[in-house]
């Protein structure tokens, strides 16, 4: 097959799952764990999270929708404050965060965005093995 056989098949795909409504999943690389958003319905987040080496990654579908004070941490079965990484940088799309020294992200199975004002949790992504 040459090329521009394959791209007009490619582009012909593109085209009917656009048409059936089908979304694909974003793609991390492979090189890390991933977790998808769930979460009061009211703070509108979705999309999903990556821990890879000491980076939180939110891939390209993530979106939130809005509440005070988002930050972006850790937890193990529940939020860690030991592990907060700062505010949101982006409302939709993709952002990193550094995880802070000291913390190993092996022990946490959960991202959360996580309202610090109000000490209440925002949404939360169950990380896979």
């Amino acid at each position: 097959m040459d090329r521009r056989t394959f791209l007009t098949r490619m582009s012909t795909l593109g085209t009917a799952l656009a048409a059936a409504h089908v979304t694909l999943p974003a793609m991390a690389g492979g090189h890390g764990r991933l977790g998808t958003f769930t979460g009061a319905a009211r703070y509108g987040i979705g999309g999903t999270a990556e821990v890879a080496g000491n980076q939180v990654n939110l891939l390209d579908d993530f979106r939130f929708g809005s509440a005070p004070d988002p930050k972006v941490a850790l937890g193990r079965d529940g939020y860690d404050p030991n592990t907060l990484m700062g505010l949101l940088k982006n409302t939709q799309g993709a952002s990193s965060y550094t995880i802070p020294a000291g913390i190993d992200p092996s022990e946490y199975n959960e991202v959360w965005i996580w309202c610090e004002q109000y000490n209440v949790p925002l949404g939360v992504a169950k990380l896979g093995g």
